[in-house]
């Protein structure tokens, strides 16, 4: 059975990346191995010199060129290797995120197979229905507790505005009385006025006993006549008033 098993990409991935960094582990131990050289040979070169062997020293010199020129290809190998390595934790990066989008993927397409869209719309409706209804029965109840105990708030408010009603007209009924009381004031002193001259010895005033009689019968009549007439025209007024108010 393990003839025919096949390998995900996920281990694919894995086993290139791990390929890939043991290439650069040989990489870096060869190019160490080559500066090791390098350093040696840069000795025999300074001790060859000073013994006077010019050909070593220039066979020495073509080896120390070659040396640093397979350094700098190392090197240079070494960091195509490395973003090799960094493509491939990508492409790794990649197949994680599609494994985990599909998953997901699934997961909604369980929860949609599940989700009933006429029964939940049903739900709602007969969540507003029942919504409506407790509203209406509040507000039918509302009505019922007014209608019973009534609010005070608009009480106190209804006698405000009776009380600013009878304000207004007990200010104008007491204007029209001062009105009527002054007019009426003036004319009792114009009448007052005239019967005094007339008892005095106006045109109207006689002699002796009957003459006294008829001044004490002018004057009598003069100081009642003006006094009816002032109640008399006070209350017709208060009658005309009250009516208007009416």
């Amino acid at each position: 059975m393990a003839f025919f098993s096949r390998t995900t990409p996920e281990e694919m991935l894995r086993k290139n990346q791990r390929a890939l960094t043991r290439a650069m582990r040989d990489l870096d131990r060869e190019r160490n191995k080559l500066e090791q050289q390098e350093r040696k040979l840069i000795l025999d070169i300074k001790k060859m010199a000073k013994a006077g062997q010019m050909d070593a020293v220039k066979i020495m010199a073509k080896d120390l060129v070659r040396t640093r020129s397979y350094v700098k290809k190392f090197i240079t190998m070494r960091a195509n290797i490395q973003a090799i390595s960094l493509k491939v934790q990508t492409l790794k990066s990649q197949a994680s995120m599609a494994n985990a989008m599909k998953g997901v993927t699934r997961a909604m397409k369980r929860m949609n197979s599940k989700m009933n869209l006429p029964q939940i719309q049903k739900i709602m409706m007969e969540f507003e229905k029942q919504s409506e209804i407790m509203d209406m029965k509040e507000e039918v109840m509302n009505d019922a507790i007014d209608e019973v105990i009534g609010d005070a708030d608009d009480d106190e408010e209804s006698d405000l505005i009776v009380a600013q009603v009878f304000d207004e007209l007990g200010l104008e009924l007491t204007e029209e009385l001062a009105e009527v009381v002054a007019g009426q004031g003036e004319a009792g002193k114009g009448k007052i006025m005239k019967t005094a001259t007339t008892a005095n010895g106006g045109p109207g005033a006689g002699s002796g006993g009957g003459g006294g009689g008829g001044a004490t019968g002018g004057t009598t009549g003069g100081a009642t006549g003006p006094s009816d007439d002032i109640d008399a025209d006070l209350q017709a007024r208060l009658d005309n008033l009250r009516k208007g108010d009416n």
